[in-house]
């Protein structure tokens, strides 16, 4: 579908690749606009700073100073999660719902990714790199399993979350996932949701979209 110059502010180290690999599931073209979190930015409001999440500028179309934000002419969107739901109803063709009870049943696994599982694998992937004991993340992993289970049940019948096929739903949970996987071994007793999620992140377009973060990470560090 036509749609008006769609600018997506933020970096590929962000939430925001929820939305690129979106953007590239369905051949949208989305615009970056860098805005780099202020955390990682020496003195983010020095005159000479870049664009970043306390710049006034920026602060100028998200008040709350969160990347992403999408622009799609006069309607402003920010939360990654609304961004991607937006852009598969507006421009993404089947990556939307078909009807009413598709657009429940995406809602619905988005908001269980955003209630259910995106604070167990947050904490997952934050005792990981905080070099955490063996036993934080027992007991971290213990307090994921219901979530889990619930998922893994569904997923033992079927291949997507809606429709059977692939969908803006697919997109959200499996980027929510991801943050667990920083801990070996975290699906293994799961093996439905850990082969659903090793199947979409298979998909041409997530490995692009991950090949982009990557380079955006190399860049940063100066190789």
């Amino acid at each position: 579908m036509p749609h008006p110059m769609l600018e997506l502010y933020g970096v590929h180290r962000s939430r925001a690749t929820r939305n690129v690999w979106l953007a590239l599931e369905a051949g949208i073209d989305l615009q970056i606009v860098p805005v780099e979190l202020a955390g990682r930015v020496a003195d983010p409001l020095a005159a000479d700073a870049p664009l970043n999440t306390k710049s006034p500028a920026f602060l100028a179309i998200n008040p709350m100073g969160g990347v992403p934000v999408l622009k799609d002419g006069d309607l402003v969107v920010s939360q990654s999660l609304a961004i991607n739901l937006h852009l598969a109803r507006a421009y993404g063709g089947d990556l939307g719902p078909r009807d009413l009870t598709e657009a429940a049943q995406i809602d619905q696994w988005t908001l269980f990714a955003a209630t259910d599982v995106e604070a167990h694998t947050l904490r997952i992937q934050t005792l990981v790199g905080k070099g955490a004991t063996d036993d934080a993340l027992a007991e971290a992993a213990e307090k994921y399993a219901r979530p889990l289970t619930a998922l893994e049940g569904y997923l033992a019948d079927h291949s997507y979350l809606v429709g059977d096929r692939f969908t803006v739903a697919d997109i959200n949970l499996c980027e929510i996932l991801r943050y667990a996987t920083a801990m070996k071994g975290a699906y293994a007793p799961y093996p439905a949701t850990q082969a659903y999620l090793a199947r979409q992140q298979a998909r041409p377009a997530f490995k692009q979209m991950w090949a982009l973060r990557e380079a955006e990470g190399r860049a940063a560090a100066g190789h």
